[in-house]
């Protein structure tokens, strides 16, 4: 499935781990600009941008601290714990890069374009797998 335009979404940048497109993982989120950001993504279509921290010690990364390949995710359940953090459920849908970062409102907004993904193995290629 292929996206020929580009996406505008929310980010929501990630300490010590990288999600993959088909994973499923839980997270803690306690930056109030990234529970803007994903309140915001509930909102709408419940996509959000999953990019990698370069220096997970970074409290407040902003376009340099982040590294410009992640993974367009989907959020599949979210919950508000007493502590004020946000438990959220997601998985990942598919790889993009980063045209641009917007820092300018109250959670960063990034324009991504789809990274193609290599094609499935050909039937012989499946064959030999399998055996």
């Amino acid at each position: 499935m292929s996206r020929a335009t580009a996406l505008t979404l929310p980010l929501l940048p990630l300490r010590d781990v990288v999600v993959y497109p088909y994973m499923v993982l839980p997270l803690f989120v306690g930056r109030e600009k990234s529970i803007r950001a994903l309140e915001f993504a509930m909102a709408n279509d419940k996509q959000v941008l999953l990019l990698a921290q370069v220096d997970p010690a970074q409290d407040d990364p902003d376009a340099g601290d982040v590294f410009q390949v992640g993974t367009v995710s989907r959020i599949l359940q979210l919950l508000k714990l007493p502590d004020g953090t946000i438990k959220v459920l997601v998985e990942g849908e598919f790889r993009v890069r980063v045209s641009a970062i917007n820092q300018s409102g109250k959670f960063s907004m990034v324009e991504v374009s789809e990274i193609e993904s290599e094609a499935p193995p050909s039937e012989e290629a499946s064959a030999l797998i399998r055996s």
